[in-house]
């Protein structure tokens, strides 16, 4: 009898945790998985989004395979993604300690402070990046005339341009990242801090063998959704560059963008995004194999 009590219960707890689970996947059916297909489903057709659709196939994937551009979208797309997301993670854990370590009535301001880019839209964040770059007026190279150097084009040189832009991103992002970091700083017993502190362990010992290890399935979030966030940035550089100077900046969903909707090619676009959502995923699946634990 009290087994079969047990039974019910849990089964009223499983019934109830789907109930509040259902909304979000709904919402997740609707609005990621059913786009997804519709956008795979546009990729085998030649599509102007004027005229109906004509049924080619697999040939747009055949024609991207051969399409250079798109490959050099996909390698600026690389080359941000790997200097953003690792600076991003370092900046953002570097500055939750930093702030861990405040005491006193600065912690509040100091929060504010990091988070304030983050809190303002992205266009309007890089609207304000993009006057800070200016080449003639901005505040930028004001400091840097002041200290003797000379004025540089960032947004305007094709070999600053993605630097510059990475900066920018860099300067929203590092606040929302660094209270996800901070929080799962403070989840951690202090027990394990003061009987360090007792042992005589230094501050990088302390981080290297007790703080960094039990950020573990934090780091992963971390760096998984900054790196699926670094394949998707669009509108940054659509406000600072549209893909510019001389497509230095041209990442791949800028690419997908120009083909969709300035050349309304809808079906060799959504094969491209359709490509591009593989990458990612696997991506992905690939950084939660090596960086989550076996639980």
């Amino acid at each position: 009898m009290v087994l079969k009590k047990l039974r019910t219960r849990a089964m009223q707890e499983r019934i109830t945790a789907y109930c509040f689970l259902l909304p979000d996947l709904i919402g997740l059916f609707i609005f990621v998985f059913l786009p997804i297909i519709y956008a795979f489903y546009v990729s085998l057709h030649d599509w102007d989004a004027l005229n109906p659709m004509k049924f080619i196939g697999l040939d747009n994937y055949v024609a991207l395979s051969k399409d250079m551009d798109w490959w050099h979208s996909v390698g600026k797309t690389l080359q941000f993604s790997v200097i953003y997301v690792p600076l991003l993670f370092c900046l953002s854990l570097g500055s939750a300690l930093l702030l861990n370590g405040l005491r006193g009535k600065v912690v509040s301001p100091a929060r504010t402070m990091f988070l304030m880019p983050y809190a303002i839209t992205s266009v309007i964040s890089a609207i304000i990046g993009m006057y800070m770059l200016d080449p003639r007026n901005g505040i930028i190279n004001e400091i840097i005339r002041f200290f003797g150097g000379s004025s540089q084009q960032f947004l305007g040189s094709p070999s600053q341009a993605i630097y510059s832009i990475i900066a920018v991103l860099l300067w929203i992002n590092i606040g929302y990242n660094m209270i996800i970091f901070l929080s799962a700083i403070k989840e951690i017993p202090r027990d394990y801090f003061e009987a360090a502190r007792i042992d005589g362990a230094s501050r990088w010992q302390t981080f290297r063998k007790i703080t960094f290890p039990l950020l573990k399935e934090t780091n992963t979030f971390i760096l998984v959704v900054t790196t699926i966030g670094s394949f998707q940035v669009f509108d940054q550089i659509m406000v600072m560059t549209k893909g510019g100077p001389a497509s230095s900046t041209e990442v791949s969903v800028i690419y997908i963008f120009k083909q969709g909707f300035q050349l309304l090619n809808m079906g060799y676009s959504s094969a491209l995004a359709f490509v591009l959502f593989l990458l990612i995923f696997c991506l992905s699946l690939v950084q939660m194999k090596l960086f989550s634990t076996k639980d």
